[in-house]
C-alpha cells in the first residue's frame, strides 16, 4: 500500500507539473529575469534561492541538453520536491528564460577595446561563437519561440550595436548587420550540435557510391568534388562567412 501511495503521490505531482507547464506568463518572466518579482515577507527563510536553481538547470542542461530539464529532475538534483521549485518559476518555460540569461553573462572588454567597428564586431561575433560552443542548448531554447530578453541578453545586442556605432551606418543597417552575423554564428554552432561522425561517414560513403555512378550527370558537382570542395577544412569555420559579411558591410560605410 505504500509504495502504491507513493507512486500515486509522484504520478500526481507529474501531472500538476505538466499542468503548470502548458500556460507560459511573459509578465512573470520578465518579473524575475529583472528582479522584479514580488519577495515573500513573511515564513522561514527559503532553503533554496532562485540563482541554486538555475545553476543547477544550467549544469543539467549542459551535460544532457535542454531536453532532458524539468522541474521534477531539477529538483530531483538539488534534493527538494518538484513543488518547491515553484515557489521561485511557474514552470520550466521561466526557468529557461532565466537559464538563457545567466547562461549568457555578459561581452567581455574586448569588444568595447576592438580597434575599429569591424574589430569590434569580429571580436563580439567570436565570444558568441564560444558561448554557444559552450552552452549548444542555448540555440534551442532561443528558437522555439519569442524569446524574452533580460539584462544580459541585451548587454550583448548594446555591445554589438555600440562596435558599429563609429561606421556611419544608419540604425536599421547597424540592427541588420547584427541580424547577419549572430545568424552566421548560429548556423555554424548547429551544424556542430548537429554533427554525427559516425552518420557521417555512413553518408559520405553511400554519397561516394551514388556519384561513382551517376556522377555524369552532374559534371559540376563531381568536378567541385574532385577538387576537395567538400573536404574537411583546416581554416576557422566562423572565418569565412564573417569576413564575407563584413566585406559585404564595408562599402556602406564609406557612403555619405
Amino acid at each position: 500500500m505504500a509504495a502504491s501511495r507513493a507512486s500515486s503521490a509522484a504520478s500526481t505531482e507529474k501531472s500538476k507539473e505538466k499542468g503548470k507547464e502548458k500556460k507560459r506568463d511573459p509578465k512573470a518572466s520578465l518579473a524575475l529575469l529583472w528582479g522584479e518579482q514580488d519577495q515573500p515577507r513573511r515564513g522561514p527563510k527559503p532553503s533554496l534561492t532562485a540563482e541554486r536553481i538555475v545553476a543547477g538547470a544550467i549544469g543539467l542542461a549542459d551535460a544532457e541538453g535542454l531536453d532532458a530539464v524539468s522541474m521534477q529532475r531539477v529538483a530531483a538534483d538539488l534534493g527538494v520536491t518538484t513543488m518547491a521549485l515553484y515557489r521561485y518559476f511557474p514552470g520550466k518555460a521561466e526557468l529557461t528564460d532565466l537559464m538563457v540569461d545567466s547562461a549568457l553573462g555578459v561581452p567581455t572588454e574586448a569588444v568595447a577595446r576592438a580597434d575599429g567597428w569591424r574589430a569590434g564586431l569580429t571580436e563580439w561575433a567570436r565570444q558568441c561563437w564560444a558561448l554557444y560552443q559552450r552552452h549548444p542548448w542555448i540555440l534551442t531554447a532561443t528558437t522555439m519561440r519569442r524569446q524574452l530578453m533580460g539584462p544580459n541578453q541585451l548587454a550583448w545586442l548594446d555591445a554589438a550595436l555600440a562596435a558599429l556605432a563609429p561606421a556611419g551606418l544608419s540604425a536599421a543597417q547597424q540592427h541588420d548587420t547584427v541580424l547577419l552575423v549572430i545568424g552566421h554564428v548560429r548556423n555554424l554552432a548547429q551544424q556542430l550540435v548537429d554533427r554525427d561522425d559516425e552518420a557521417d561517414q555512413e553518408w559520405n560513403r553511400l554519397a561516394a557510391d551514388v556519384l561513382d555512378r551517376h556522377g555524369h550527370r552532374y559534371p559540376a558537382l563531381a568536378a567541385a568534388i574532385a577538387a576537395g570542395a567538400f573536404a574537411p577544412q583546416s581554416q576557422d569555420p566562423l572565418d569565412f562567412g564573417l569576413t564575407r559579411i563584413l566585406d559585404g558591410v564595408a562599402p556602406l560605410t564609406r557612403r555619405p
